[in-house]
């Protein structure tokens, strides 16, 4: 899923190209897109652009007489900018969104469309599609601390959960927590300050790098590869290759459709972390610490 550092730069992209530029038409190619009824999706014809902003993982394209449409993009949605009245692409495509600059495609890969499409009216509207996490990039350390505070989760939980933190998730919060040198399981109730603290660095850190990073690789052009397995992270996506700190193979845990990944050197003290699903399978074969990890099969 597309997280802060990739829709802040979707959105510097699209103000190059929609600012001031009429919204002339939406092409839907896919009804189920669309989760709005009022206002009508007919009435953004012809109005004029007047900002662009992020609301959590949200693009929203602000129009003139009060009216926002708001984008979320979810797993696998992702948006290309094309000449003018471009066809949308048949089996991918859910929508073009034609303005007098050009054409703006929605494209979601596989068979779960989950992206959505909401048109409402003015900010009372809007708010109602916040989930009210903290923008961390604007928070002091003392607000940062206050919102993990105010319950007792894991650090993986409490950095994914949009209404605590705006914008993390799962690629990102693996990059921070690596940088911060803590575990994914550690509980947000139990951190010293000190680890508060180094949280609060290792999150600014990591999604002003990586903003930056993405920005580069746009240029004057528009983000091609939006992916959550980026060349250059520390542990996302990196199962089995050695951590860049220490060498130790990075570890795995899967839930569902998300993997948390970590080094167990760098973060947890040397302890591989429970995978219920193999562990359940492996029992006292399941590895508990790195030595028991890296040993040869035939040791005793």
């Amino acid at each position: 899923m597309p997280e802060l550092p990739d829709v802040a730069v979707y959105i510097e992209c699209l103000e190059r190209r929609l600012l001031d530029a009429r919204l002339e038409r939406v092409r839907l190619a896919s009804p189920f897109l669309l989760r709005s009824v009022d206002p009508p999706l007919a009435a953004v014809e012809g109005r004029e652009v007047r900002g662009l902003r992020r609301v959590g993982k949200r693009i929203v394209i602000g129009l003139e007489g009060g009216l926002f449409l708001v984008l979320h993009l979810m797993m696998a949605g992702r948006l290309q900018w094309r000449d003018r009245g471009a066809k949308v692409p048949g089996r991918v495509g859910l929508a073009a969104f034609d303005f007098t600059s050009g054409t703006l495609v929605l494209t979601e890969a596989g068979t779960r469309k989950r992206a959505s499409l909401f048109l409402v009216r003015g900010e009372e509207g809007l708010r109602a599609h916040d989930p009210g996490g903290l923008e961390v990039l604007d928070a002091s350390p003392l607000d940062f601390a206050a919102a993990l505070r105010r319950g007792n989760r894991t650090l993986k939980r409490a950095l994914t959960d949009p209404s605590i933190l705006s914008g993390i998730g799962n690629a990102y919060s693996d990059e921070i927590l690596h940088r911060a040198r803590l575990s994914p399981f550690a509980r947000t109730g139990t951190l010293e300050r000190e680890e508060l603290e180094r949280l609060h660095r290792a999150t600014l850190a990591t999604l002003r790098e990586w903003t930056a990073r993405l920005r580069e690789e746009a240029g004057e052009g528009f983000p091609r590869k939006v992916t959550a397995f980026r060349e250059g992270m520390a542990v996302h996506g990196r199962f089995g290759e050695p951590c860049p700190e220490c060498g130790t193979a990075v570890q795995r845990i899967v839930h569902a459709e998300h993997e948390c990944n970590y080094c167990p050197r760098c973060q947890t003290g040397g302890r591989i972390l429970a995978d219920r699903a193999l562990s359940r399978l492996l029992h006292e074969d399941w590895p508990r610490t790195i030595e028991e990890l890296e040993a040869p099969r035939d040791a005793p």
